[in-house]
């Protein structure tokens, strides 16, 4: 196997992938404090609320693995730069934004700058760093993630109770602007291939058409268009698996995820993670503002427990996979994280805040013990010159698994409260829908605990 470069400033070059990562975790962790006021001051009701968010991932989970492979060809620095700089571009619009409708096309459009970025920075991360120093590096970049979503609802709520919601998105914009010039001129190489080949149309056409129709099927349950457009995306995506694997330069290299257990079970175990916890900050944050009354900055407060025990535990468990088994960290970590799910299903109306704070001690432990070990074993199963697809397939399970989490919510919202404004909807009924959410989560995170566990007899470290 080749070995890193060891042209780039090793140190710079993680502080300003530490900043590209801790983009879009800030903006999210924020914006599901401002929500209750983009709500307000948009008039959005239930259901569009949900797709504020959800739009942004939906894009970014649809284009991230096509991202990645253009990159391949034309380099990873091109397509990272470029993707900070549209996202900049589109976050400034989306602080701009005067109607419902043109915030969740500008954070639509958003998607494609982070799928640019998020689809070649984890390769450009491995491809940079010694095989015995990935996992340290992984963690470090894990840990900036959770201290920027533990920042998220403090400075978010901060930045929306004494200025506007507006502010976030130019915040944002601004540090997406310093990621621009220090990438620019931190990352010297370009990593694409030396042998030209053609890209797959067709099969980012088929990905698009059926990730989307899926994701956009499952928001829409439980009326019976909902099922036609799920039906109408698996059709697709099975399309889309028989079509790649006839391909010599295909989009996304179904051969090796079929192959690969390590990588294929690796995978799915991220996929349904975040599947089971996304959607909770969203329900938690809409719960302690329009159930318990708090303002953004005090939900916030509570919500920053979960990230800083995820930040510390990420960065821990991260040198820990290149010393003892990432299997049974990520496993472990799962396990956690059901433990605090089913503490959750029991909030109601006066719950204890201590109680509150003792699930998320337990989601942050189990979410950080989780991640940085599971995108170690990921990177570590395929050969270097796949880094940039697994690094995109790692990044697309993680926002189809947002998408899907969040669909979860929106559809329980959906069931039980109906399209109507949040803030009128009876106290009681809200509960119920966020219970009918983390139940459901509770069940694919018991999936996942099997999907992590069945790869021990496989997975050897490289």
């Amino acid at each position: 196997m080749t070995q890193p470069d060891s042209k780039i400033n090793l140190s710079a070059l993680l502080f300003i992938l530490c900043l590209a990562s801790s983009l879009v975790p800030f903006m999210g962790s924020a914006l599901n404090l401002a929500l209750p006021y983009i709500n307000k001051d948009l008039s959005l009701n239930a259901v569009m609320s949900g797709w504020v968010p959800t739009s942004y991932m939906l894009t970014t989970a649809i284009l991230q693995i096509p991202c990645a492979r253009i990159a391949d060809m034309v380099g990873r620095k091109k397509v990272f730069i470029w993707g900070v700089i549209i996202l900049t571009i589109f976050s400034i619009l989306s602080g701009l934004a005067t109607t419902g409708a043109t915030l969740i096309v500008y954070r639509s459009l958003a998607g494609i700058g982070s799928a640019m970025m998020f689809g070649t920075s984890t390769a450009i991360l491995t491809s940079s760093v010694p095989n015995e120093k990935r996992g340290k590096a992984m963690g470090i970049i894990a840990a900036s993630v959770y201290f920027s979503l533990a920042a998220g609802p403090f400075i978010g709520g901060i930045l929306t109770q004494y200025f506007n919601w507006h502010s976030i998105f130019f915040v944002s914009a601004a540090v997406s602007l310093i990621v621009a010039i220090g990438g620019y001129y931190i990352i010297k190489e370009d990593w694409k291939e030396e042998v030209k080949s053609k890209f797959d149309t067709v099969g980012s056409i088929l990905f698009a058409i059926g990730l989307s129709s899926l994701i956009y099927g499952f928001t829409m349950l439980p009326h019976l268009l909902g099922f036609v457009f799920i039906g109408v995306g698996i059709i697709v995506l099975l399309l889309f698996s028989a079509y790649e694997k006839k391909q010599e330069f295909p989009v996304f290299n179904m051969r090796i995820f079929l192959g690969n257990k390590v990588f294929r079970l690796s995978s799915l175990s991220a996929l349904i993670n975040y599947s089971a916890t996304f959607a909770i900050s969203f329900m938690l944050s809409l719960y302690l503002q329009y159930v318990r009354g708090l303002s953004p900055r005090d939900a916030g407060l509570i919500l920053i427990i979960q990230s800083i025990v995820q930040a510390v535990a990420s960065l821990k468990s991260g040198s820990l996979s290149d010393k003892m088994s990432p299997t049974f960290l990520a496993t472990l970590g799962m396990s956690i994280i059901a433990v605090g799910l089913v503490g959750l299903c029991f909030i109601s109306e006066t719950t204890s805040y201590y109680f509150l704070g003792g699930m998320m001690i337990l989601l942050g432990l189990g979410f950080g013990i989780f991640s940085s070990p599971n995108t170690n074993i990921i990177m570590s199963s395929v050969e270097r010159k796949h880094y940039g697809l697994a690094s995109a397939t790692m990044g697309t399970m993680r926002l189809t698994g947002q998408a899907l989490s969040m669909g979860i919510a929106i559809m329980a919202i959906s069931i039980v409260i109906g399209n109507i404004d949040l803030s009128i909807a009876p106290h009681p009924k809200f509960i119920s829908s966020m219970r009918i959410t983390f139940i459901i989560c509770l069940v694919l995170c018991l999936f996942g605990i099997y999907a992590s566990s069945a790869r021990e007899k496989t997975h050897t470290n490289k």
